[in-house]
Formats: C-alpha cells, sequence, structure tokens
C-alpha cells in the first residue's frame, strides 16, 4: 500500500509552508488548520502529516491542543516536531496521534529511538531522516549534525523501528520535483519503511516516486505539502494513481 500524506505544518497556530525550511521564508495557507485537514480529509485521506513548527524551533510542544482537533476529525495523524522525550510521546499520542516522528532526539540521545519502540510499540514511532548533502539537520533543520544519512538508517535498523520520513531539504517546498535518487539510494542500503517527502510539484512527480516504489518495495508513501496548498494537485488524484481504493490503511 502506497500511501499519501498530506502536509500540515503549524506555526503560531497556522497552517503555513515554508521554503527549505526556513521560518523567514514562510507562507500562511490557512488561518485555521482545521480547514485543511477537512479538507485533505474530505478528498479522501487516511493520514495527515503534522509539524509542529514552533516545537521543532523550541523543542517544546506548542499545538497539542490543535493537533488533538485534527485527530478528531477521524483520520490518523503522524506527528513531528519538537518530540524529544518520552513525556511529550506520551503526551502526543493521548492528543489523538497515532504516529510521532521522532528527529533531533534521535540523533542526539542514543538509544531514545529503542526505548521509545520499546515502550510505545513500532507502529507508534517513526524517526524523521531530513537530510541535506546526505547528512542528517537537526533543530527545525538549522543545526548540522555531520551524521551520515544512510549510516544513521542502517543503525535505527537495530532499534526496532520500522518506519523513517525521507525528507531532502534541498527540494522541500521548491516544487522542483523529488529527489529520486537520494530516495532510491536509501531505500537500497536499508530495510526500513521509507515515506518520501520533499519536492513534490505535480501528479507526475507523484507518479514517479509510485513507479520507484515498485521497483524498491520499502518506499511506502509520500509527502505532499505545497503543491497540494496552491492547487497543483489533490489528494482524490493522488490515490488514485497509487491504487488505493481505500485510505485507511498504514503507510
Amino acid at each position: 500500500m502506497f500511501t499519501i500524506y498530506p502536509a500540515i505544518d503549524l506555526r503560531g497556530g497556522r497552517c503555513v509552508r515554508l521554503l527549505h525550511g526556513k521560518a523567514e521564508h514562510e507562507t500562511v495557507y490557512y488561518e485555521n488548520p482545521l480547514e485543511a485537514a477537512e479538507k485533505w480529509i474530505s478528498e479522501g485521506a487516511g493520514w495527515l502529516h503534522v509539524v509542529d513548527l514552533d516545537g521543532a524551533f523550541t523543542g517544546k510542544p506548542a499545538h497539542l491542543e490543535v493537533i488533538a482537533r485534527i485527530a478528531a476529525l477521524g483520520c490518523q495523524v503522524q506527528v513531528g516536531g519538537g518530540i524529544r522525550d518520552e513525556a511529550v510521546i506520551e503526551q502526543t499520542l493521548a492528543a489523538g496521534a497515532s504516529r510521532v516522528v521522532l528527529g533531533t532526539s534521535a540523533v542526539e540521545k542514543p538509544g531514545f529511538v529503542a526505548d521509545s519502540v520499546a515502550r510505545f510499540g513500532a507502529e507508534a514511532v517513526a524517526v524523521g531522516l531530513d537530510a541535506k548533502d546526505g547528512q542528517l539537520a537537526l533543530r527545525g533543520w538549522v543545526k548540522g549534525s555531520g551524521v551520515d544519512t544512510l549510516d544513521f538508517a542502517k543503525m535505527l535498523e537495530d532499534t526496532g523501528v520500522e518506519t523513517v520520513i525521507h525528507t531532502d531539504i534541498a527540494t522541500d517546498g521548491a516544487l522542483t520535483g523529488p529527489n529520486l535518487a537520494r530516495q532510491a539510494e536509501l531505500a537500497d542500503s536499508c530495510g526500513l519503511s521509507i515515506i518520501a517527502s520533499g519536492g513534490v510539484s505535480s501528479l507526475a512527480d507523484v507518479k514517479a516516486l509510485i513507479s520507484l516504489a515498485e521497483q524498491h518495495s520499502n518506499i511506502s508513501g509520500v509527502i505532499v505539502g505545497r503543491a497540494l496548498y496552491e492547487g497543483r494537485v489533490n489528494v482524490s488524484d493522488m490515490i488514485t494513481a497509487a491504487g488505493n481504493p481505500g485510505t485507511k490503511s498504514a503507510g
């Protein structure tokens, strides 16, 4: 099952998109994020990818109430941004999230991923691999890590985690097309389930990723943001392209 994940990025209570993850390059699409969530769900989305950008930048969750209201609409939600200890994981799951995405904490705190998977289960914990030039970026993408993305992915296989979100920062929000080579490279290097992110600008881009997933069975879905908000694609067409008559299965 190849799953489509519409993205809802939260900053200051609003639904926004950032270019290359930079706070100074922000576009506000919805003052009320629930309007975006309702739209994507009405078009057939079974999952939403929600990012607490304020949490990513500050390390503290800022939108748990909004996340709870989105989850209450009836879809499954995966949430990332500022989730850096087990208490926040617990709070986020309690708010209705089906899955949390660990980013900075997974790199900076050895053992945290394995401990989280052991406590909450592999289905509830994913890791975000936010990569630039093959290395992971941290803290809302403002800090380099010096950690090789492929090496880190291989290490993750020993933690029990099953799913990663692989974002190519260079293409994120740029509508330049996904970096298929980087996604394929990661898929070849590990057995983890990979949700691709970054660069989708059209239905053709989504179809290209679906074709890639036919060659690499561990590529399981795609996150789509700006292209949705600008009307370049819609959820129902992407679901049809993926051959998914229903959308309630996890990626």
